[in-house]
């Protein structure tokens, strides 16, 4: 769209070229030869700038003939220095007269009728600046970037319209008005040439989105040309991770209707054939390396259809195999070579030395706030180290994993004259990591509920986190505060400490009130990328108060307080692809506690719990989304010397298993019916999660469960005096899973399918939390 530029303050003057220097009445001095000569060259005008440095500009000095060509040269000159918005030249006699109108200055540069863009979006995209000349061209330059800085943001109906206002001594105040207008949406995306995937499928992996109601508080459904690039890159990577080696997009095109609201975008790409995987082989050329030896960083086999993700993934376990087998300087590269008859593609590793190559320095650019130690302590290699390829680009993924950058840019550069050298250059541009959160919400187990919380997760830009949290509830308050440091004593260990109140009501599930006022130190390291162990000792107070008259002895003789000292330990190896949501991996845990370091309590814990998912649309080549999951946990407490306090026993039902109220199945007192816990608990669910097939911005999910478990009895309570039945208990169910814009929904229906007669059910369970 072109915009219209009004500039009514100024009035120019019809420029002279060299042919309108007039002669005067008068007989002109003359050079030998009989040319007339210039006497005087005078300067007319000129308020800011000097006449001596306007005449630096001419190609005529005093003495010099009255040469056309030189002086049309001159006014030209002149003009090119933006410094004047109107120049001529005239002959007076024997004098050469020049007259200027001298550009502004600007005052001020100001935006009106911005809304969507602010100005500190809009100011870096302009040229002119206060104090700096006022020139035409550095207007229609900076109407052009306004307008794509708006294009970006899916605004193709904007106008810009830029006034000025006089002030007195030659300045002026430089006004860009701008209309918005209507966000431009994309209203249809359409493919051409596409047989193996559907036009839906390929929509969910665009990132541009078709326009939708629900879709008010995202951008993707806006026309972004850049995301348009950016789309033709996720359409190539998903038809080469599923066999399409061939694959191209020939043309994206985006039509823009007439009323200039709306695109149209249409993907036209050749699929190509589907190629599997044929032999796969290693070649290495190193010294006293086989390649038997590298066979295990492998994760393609022949048979399987062609992925080019998992060819760069085994460059890179191949390079960092090699590299900790002593070899510093290596050379992955796969020989890729076609059977089109055959549909078959064969890889080829070739693993040889490569260049020797030292690091010289790195570099860290545009941390403002971030100490640079902070980001030079997740950098894998140092200055001197042999240069590795594929330790840089984890070194970059560990830097935006820090979460501190909205940017991270990783490069080497080599270094001048020193071939053998190079230098690594990190620069990151910073984003705010202070969170402030408030949220409501109602649960099942919990009730009505009222959170605040407050964190920084890079404390003076030292990396540390800090954070604290108020919860209220029906039937729980929470006041938490909790301090980590990422790297204790500038070794890779996290250690920090966490202060806590929790007041629990449990009077529907035992009939008393827990209190539990206390600390904990903690501190753990991983072994390698999966293998984490994390130590922790903590000292609470337990209070058992408000106990019912008529709730179980067994309870009764508990209530008061009891001082708990407990060190405990967690080694845990994982390999899920999220910690959130995952799709694909397993997670194993160990978990020991031991109490009885001081304080009341006395007692040996241990916990196994291990979790695997899997993408059955990898399998069975159906939507990604189909995921099945299990889970298993056993826990066993021994007291030692004395029998286990019902505060540390194991309960079921509720969150571990469905179907059931919380501590709605296991042992319970047959007077009261109050729920007594257990020394030992095993428990699992089996969970498949199922697309409903609607769009990926509704953030609607579905899952089945089955959910199993069983627990043991307390310590000192005669069998008489139970109810309780070892025997499996079980449920099935369905689930209703909501990314909401005010935070996650979860709906679960759930009905026993095992279980006893005086175990307490509950078939429906709500969790809504918000935090914004």
């Amino acid at each position: 769209m072109a915009a219209a530029v009004l500039l009514t303050a100024i009035h120019p003057i019809a420029p002279a070229s060299a042919q309108g220097v007039q002669a005067q009445a008068q007989a002109p001095a003359q050079a030998p030869g009989g040319a007339p000569v210039i006497e005087r060259i005078l300067v007319e005008g000129a308020q800011r700038i000097e006449p001596d440095t306007i005449r630096t500009y001419l190609h005529v000095e005093e003495g010099d003939r009255f040469a056309p060509d030189r002086i049309d040269r001159s006014l030209k000159d002149l003009f090119a220095t933006g410094l004047f918005a109107d120049v001529s030249l005239r002959r007076e006699g024997n004098d050469l007269v020049v007259v200027v109108v001298e550009n502004p200055i600007i005052n001020r540069v100001a935006f009106e009728g911005n809304k969507r863009i602010q100005n500190e979006a809009l100011s870096p995209e302009v040229q002119l600046r206060p104090r700096a000349v006022f020139t035409r061209s550095k207007v229609q330059d900076d109407v052009k970037r306004i307008l794509e800085v708006y294009r970006r943001s899916g605004r193709y109906a904007v106008a810009v319209d830029p006034k000025i206002i006089e002030l007195p001594q030659n300045r002026v105040d430089l006004v860009f008005e701008i209309d918005e207008g209507p966000a431009t949406y994309v209203r249809r995306i359409t493919f051409v040439g596409n047989k193996a995937f559907s036009d839906s499928d390929l929509r969910s992996v665009i990132a541009t989105k078709e326009e939708r109601w629900y879709r008010l508080l995202s951008s993707s459904d806006t026309f972004d040309p850049d995301r348009l690039t950016y789309d033709r890159e996720l359409l190539r990577r998903y038809y080469l991770e599923n066999g399409y080696a061939d694959f191209e997009v020939r043309a994206a095109a985006a039509e823009l209707t007439p009323d200039r609201e709306s695109f149209f975008l249409t993907f036209t790409v050749n699929e190509g054939d589907r190629y599997r995987v044929g032999a796969v082989d290693i070649e290495a050329s190193l010294e006293d390396l086989t390649p038997e030896m590298l066979r295990p960083a492998v994760l393609i086999e022949e048979g399987d259809w062609y992925d080019a993700s998992l060819i760069d993934r085994t460059v890179e376990d191949i390079t960092e195999r090699v590299g900790s087998l002593g070899y510093a300087f290596v050379d992955v590269r796969p020989q890729i070579k076609r059977d089109r008859e055959a549909n078959t593609i064969s890889i080829t590793f070739d693993v040889r030395e490569g260049p020797r190559v030292f690091v010289e320095r790195i570099e860290i650019e545009g941390n403002v706030r971030t100490l640079d130690e902070v980001i030079r302590r997740e950098i894998q290699l140092v200055e001197g180290d042999a240069f590795n390829s594929a330790k840089l680009r984890r070194s970059r993924q560990r830097i935006r994993d820090l979460g501190y950058f909205k940017t991270v840019e990783v490069t080497n550069e080599p270094v001048v004259d020193k071939p053998d050298r190079t230098v690594i250059t990190v620069d990151v541009e910073e984003q705010s990591t202070g969170e402030l959160s408030f949220g409501v919400g109602w649960s099942s187990s919990l009730g009505a509920l009222v959170e605040v919380g407050i964190r920084e997760r890079n404390l003076l830009g030292r990396g540390q986190d800090l954070s604290m949290r108020l919860s209220w509830a029906e039937r729980r308050t929470e006041l938490d505060l909790s301090f980590t440091e990422p790297y204790f004593l500038d070794r890779p260990i996290a250690a920090g400490f966490d202060l806590f109140a929790v007041d629990r009501d449990l009077q529907d599930e035992s009939s008393h009130q827990l209190r539990q006022q206390g600390g904990s130190l903690r501190f753990g390291y991983k072994y390698n990328e999966r293998w984490r162990h994390d130590f922790k000792y903590t000292l609470q107070r337990q209070e058992i108060f408000d106990v019912e008259d008529d709730a179980s002895l067994f309870i009764q003789e508990q209530e008061g307080t009891e001082v708990l000292s407990m060190l405990g330990h967690a080694l845990t190896y994982d390999t899920r692809d999220s910690r959130l949501i995952p799709s694909e991996g397993y997670r194993f845990q160990i978990a020991n506690d031991l109490a009885g370091l001081g304080g009341d309590a006395r007692f040996l814990r241990t916990d196994l719990e291990a979790s695997y998912h899997y993408p059955l649309g990898d399998e069975f080549n159906w939507d990604p989304e189909w995921v099945i999951g299990v889970r298993g946990h056993a826990g066993y407490i021994l007291g030692l010397g004395e029998d286990v306090s019902i505060r540390h026993r194991y309960f079921l039902g509720g969150n571990n298993l469905r179907g059931f109220a919380a501590s709605g199945a296991g042992a319970r007192d047959r007077g009261t019916g109050d729920a007594l816990g257990g020394n030992w608990i095993v428990d699992g669910s089996l969970e498949l999660r199922v697309p409903l097939g609607l769009p990926e911005e509704l953030g609607l999910g579905a899952k089945l469960f089955t959910d199993w478990g069983t627990s043991g009895v307390p310590d000192g309570v005669p069998d008489e005096d139970l109810d309780h039945d070892v025997s499996l208990r079980g449920s099935v169910g369905v689930g209703l899973l909501w990314s909401s814009p005010l935070g996650p929904v979860n709906i679960e229906l759930a009905t026993p399918v095992v279980k006893q007669p005086y175990d307490e059910e509950e078939f429906f369970r709500l969790s809504f939390g918000s935090r914004f």
